[in-house]
Order: structure tokens, then C-alpha cells, then sequence
């Protein structure tokens, strides 16, 4: 395998000497857990717990991807409030707890990423509560949403692109299907921001279009980190965006 495709996993370590090349030897973290740095910036190093950043990344995935399904009106569903539940509990709490497990394990990427996301998903949830009182503060003597509204949201969007931008480059010598998450998340959020701003429908179709992309390259990080290790037979190249010694 080329090393152009090789994942590039700290697991295995090939110790050479007089020649002969001796046992394989599996670096282990401080809990038992196989090191593994294909995704440096989520990296399984000195672990007592197990790694969260799987949690963390299926759980974006799966938050983005109700989104894109719903905003592209699949079979016909106009209004999204089912997604409500998983933004607040999956793609909420679950994906703010694998960012406070990753400041345990001390990598500021994850720890900074993962809440910020469940942060998105849970203000992004909030809006469709009627508790909250967002959509009635919009809301019209006839019921129908003001055009203030979607400048808001187009506001909002514009604020996570800016951050997601910050992201993107801090992602810069991951791998390459981090990166990818991320920069296409980038486009999402711009073209949400555009449509929203200037009230297209079909732009925010594109928009929401794009985020299948995110949640694919998302859901292909997340699997990496969950089957590597020796837990199944599987192992997903991340393609890292660095030299290789």
C-alpha cells in the first residue's frame, strides 16, 4: 500500500535489529486503549477513558444529516421539529460530553470543537420550541413568519460559518476527511447564510444539499476512530494531510 493511502496508525510498531525484524509490539495508552494518531487532531494518546472523539463525530453526523434531510423537504416534510429530540440529546448532550472528555484527555481541538457543535445543536433546537418563544417573537398578527426572521437566521448562520472557518484551519495537518467535514461545512453554512438573506429556496436547497457531504466525510472520521484499534477488521483510511516519516 502506497503511503499516500496507508492510514497512519501509532498502534503497530515494527522494531528492526542486526536485520531481523522483530515481534510486532502494540503501543497501548495509560488505559489500555491502542494510541493510535491517524486523526492527529483527535488523537488516542495517554488515555485512561476510551476515546470519545467517535461519539463526537457520529453524533455531528447524524445532527447534520436530519438537518440536510429535512431542508431538501424529503418526501414532502415541511416542517422539521422531529429533529428536535436528536439535536438535544444525541447531537446535544452526547456530543458535549465527548468534548469534556476530550479536555480530560487534553486535546484542545476536540475539546473545543465538540461543545461548540452540541452548543449549535442545541441553540439550533432551541428555535423550534415553542417554550423559547423564538419563532412567536418573528411571528406575525397573521401568522406568518416575518421577513426579519430569515435575516436573523442568515445572521446566525453567518456567525458559525466565521467559527467553522477557524476550525478548518485548525484542521489544516489532520487528515484529510477532517479537513473535508469541515470545509464543506464551510459551504454549507455560506450558502445557508446567502439563502436565508436573500429568501431563496432554492439556494437553501443546496445549501442543505452540501450537508450530505458533511455528514458523509463526518460518519467516515467517526467509523475510523470507533473500528480502529483491533476492534473489528475493518480499518478506514482518514488520509493524513502530513509527511509521513
Amino acid at each position: 500500500m502506497s503511503p499516500t493511502t496507508e492510514s497512519y496508525d501509532y498502534a503497530d510498531k515494527t522494531e528492526a535489529g542486526d536485520g531481523d525484524t522483530k515481534q510486532l509490539e502494540r503501543l497501548r495508552t495509560a488505559g489500555g486503549h491502542i494510541a493510535d494518531q491517524s486523526q492527529p487532531s483527535l488523537p488516542v494518546t495517554h488515555r485512561t477513558f476510551a476515546n470519545p472523539a467517535p461519539l463526537g463525530l457520529l453524533s455531528f453526523a447524524t445532527g447534520i444529516f436530519l438537518i440536510s434531510i429535512l431542508g431538501v423537504h424529503a418526501r414532502g416534510i415541511g416542517t422539521p421539529n422531529v429533529l428536535v429530540g436528536v439535536l438535544l440529546f444525541f447531537g446535544g448532550i452526547c456530543q458535549y460530553i465527548s468534548g469534556i472528555m476530550e479536555f480530560v484527555a487534553g486535546n484542545s481541538f476536540g475539546a473545543t470543537v465538540f461543545p461548540s457543535y452540541a452548543a449549535f445543536n442545541f441553540s439550533y433546537a432551541m428555535i423550534f420550541i415553542p417554550g423559547t418563544g423564538i419563532i412567536a417573537s418573528y411571528t406575525g398578527p397573521d401568522g406568518l413568519l416575518v421577513g426579519e426572521f430569515y435575516n436573523a437566521l442568515g445572521m446566525y448562520c453567518w456567525a458559525w460559518f466565521i467559527l467553522t472557518v477557524i476550525f478548518t484551519i485548525a484542521a489544516m495537518r489532520s487528515s484529510w476527511v477532517l479537513f473535508l467535514t469541515l470545509f464543506f461545512l464551510d459551504i454549507e453554512l455560506l450558502l445557508l447564510a446567502v439563502g436565508y438573506m436573500l429568501a431563496s429556496s432554492s439556494i437553501l436547497v443546496a445549501a442543505n444539499s452540501v450537508g450530505f457531504v458533511v455528514a458523509f466525510f463526518s460518519y467516515w472520521a467517526g467509523c475510523a476512530g470507533l473500528f480502529a484499534g483491533g476492534l473489528t477488521p475493518i480499518n478506514l483510511p482518514t488520509f493524513p494531510m502530513y509527511k509521513q516519516e
